[in-house]
C-alpha cells in the first residue's frame, strides 16, 4: 500500500465526510455547532477528516480549519480542487487546469489554516484538460510541501494509469456502497493491483442504508436527493422494499444498518476506507464503532445479492450528473 499517506490516513479504519456540515444534505449547522461536532469528532477517535473547496463555497474548509487547528499534526487532512463555485457564474464549475487547481489549492490551504493539505485531490475530471496536464500541476504542489499527496475523484482505471504514469496516485475516492457498485467494474483491481487506497464516499447510500430516510417527502427543498433518481417516488418505493430484508440482516449481525453497510465496504479489501458523513455526533460514534464488526461470508453473500445495481431502482446520477463523472457505467 501506498506509503505517501501517513498512519492516521487508516487508523481508525473509519474516516470522516465533513461535507454535509454545510453543504447538500438537510439543513447546515451553524458554524459553532459544525466546529463543536467536528470536535467531538476528534475526541472520539476520528482521524481522517475529508472536505473539498466545493462544499459550501469554501465554508467547509473555513469550518474544518476552524475546528482543527489545534489538532492539525494529529489528524489526516485530505481536500479537493478542480470542482469549485464560481465567483462570477455562483454556480459548479468543473476547471481542471494548472492555474486554477494552484490558485485553489492556495485558497483552500488559507481557508484550512494549515501550511499543508496531507491528500489533495482533483475531485472531478476536467474533459476539457489531459488528466495528465493537471497532475503535472498536482505534482509540483507536492515538489513545494503544499500537499503530501495526489488524489483523483470520480475517475476510470484508465484515466488512474494515465495519471499514474505522470506522479504516484494516493488515493482513488468514489462512491461506493451495497447499492454503487461502479467501482467493482474497473477501478477496485486498479487500485489493488497498483497499491493505490481507494476511499468510498456516500458509503451508507446517501442515508438510504441506516434506514433513516422513508420518506423522501421530508428532504428539504435543497437536499441535493432531490436530483438524485434513485430518491425520486417511484424509484424510492421499490427501494424501500429492499430494506426490511437489510434491516434483518443487521439484526442477525448483531449491528446496526449503518454500521452493516460500512462493515460490509471493509470486508472487500482492506485498503479501501469509508468516509461516512454526517452531522449527528451519536451517528458519527455509531459509525466509528463499525470498524470493529466483522461479517461472516455468508452475510456478505447475502447482502451482495440483496443490493446491487440488479435490484436497485434508478440510476445514481441525473443525465446531467453523469456528464461529470469519468468512472465506468454498468451496461
Amino acid at each position: 500500500m501506498s506509503t505517501m499517506l501517513n498512519k492516521h490516513f487508516d487508523q481508525p479504519v473509519i474516516g470522516l465526510g465533513c461535507m454535509n456540515l454545510s453543504h447538500a444534505y438537510g439543513t447546515p449547522l451553524s458554524e459553532d455547532e459544525a466546529v463543536r461536532a467536528l470536535h467531538e469528532a476528534f475526541d472520539m477517535g476520528y482521524r481522517h477528516f475529508d472536505t473539498a473547496t466545493l462544499y459550501g463555497g469554501g465554508k467547509n474548509e473555513a469550518v474544518v480549519g476552524r475546528a482543527i487547528k489545534d489538532y492539525r499534526q494529529s489528524l489526516f487532512l485530505a481536500s479537493k480542487c478542480g470542482m469549485a463555485i464560481g465567483r462570477d457564474s455562483g454556480v459548479k464549475e468543473i476547471d481542471g487546469r494548472p492555474e486554477t487547481l494552484r490558485a485553489q489549492c492556495e485558497e483552500s490551504l488559507g481557508r484550512l489554516n494549515t501550511d499543508h493539505i496531507d491528500l489533495y485531490y482533483l475531485h472531478r475530471l476536467d474533459p476539457k484538460v489531459p488528466v495528465e496536464e493537471s497532475v503535472d500541476a498536482l505534482a509540483d504542489l507536492v515538489q513545494e510541501g503544499k500537499i503530501g499527496a495526489i488524489g483523483l475523484s470520480e475517475v476510470s482505471a484508465d484515466t488512474l494509469r494515465r495519471a499514474q504514469a505522470v506522479h504516484p496516485i494516493a488515493a482513488v475516492q468514489t462512491e461506493y456502497s451495497l447499492w454503487s457498485r461502479n467501482a467493482e467494474i474497473a477501478v477496485l483491481d486498479a487500485c489493488r493491483t497498483s497499491g493505490t487506497r481507494f476511499v468510498a464516499f456516500s458509503p451508507l447510500a446517501r442515508g438510504f442504508l441506516t434506514n433513516g430516510l422513508r420518506d423522501v417527502d421530508n428532504l428539504v427543498d435543497k437536499d441535493i436527493r432531490n436530483n438524485m433518481p434513485r430518491f425520486h417516488k417511484d424509484n424510492y418505493r421499490k427501494n424501500l422494499a429492499l430494506l426490511d430484508d437489510y434491516v434483518a440482516i443487521a439484526e442477525e449481525a448483531g449491528c446496526t444498518p449503518a454500521q452493516l453497510a460500512l462493515a460490509w465496504i471493509r470486508s472487500k479489501g482492506d485498503f479501501i476506507v469509508p468516509i461516512p458523513g454526517t452531522r449527528s455526533v451519536d451517528h458519527m460514534k455509531e459509525n466509528l464503532a463499525a470498524g470493529s464488526v466483522r461479517l461472516s461470508d455468508d452475510i456478505v453473500n447475502r447482502l451482495d445479492a440483496l443490493i446491487n445495481q440488479d435490484t436497485v431502482a434508478g440510476p445514481r446520477y441525473s443525465a446531467k450528473q453523469q456528464t461529470e463523472i469519468d468512472t465506468e457505467e454498468f451496461a
